[in-house]
């Protein structure tokens, strides 16, 4: 396996993990203010509302990550 097959299977790795990781985070904020708003607390704090959006960011980059990872590799090793 040459080395720019080997960074477009790791990049795609990463890519995938940011993916799971923001999907969960989307869940685990939007469960989180359900929660709170259900709850006499009033809105929650800061953190409650931002985590969700974090959670979409997360897996904007992780699908760009899985979509350009060809590119990126290609960029990466260009000289080689």
């Amino acid at each position: 396996m040459k080395q720019n097959q080997l960074a477009n299977v790791l990049i795609k790795i990463l890519g995938l993990y940011f993916l799971v990781d923001g999907f969960v985070r989307i869940v685990s904020g939007v469960l989180n203010l359900l929660a709170v708003m259900t709850s006499r607390s009033g809105f929650g704090s800061f953190y409650t509302w931002v985590a969700p959006f974090t959670g979409m960011i997360l897996a904007a980059i992780g699908l760009l990550f899985v979509l350009l990872s060809r590119v990126l590799a290609d960029t990466l090793f260009k000289d080689e």
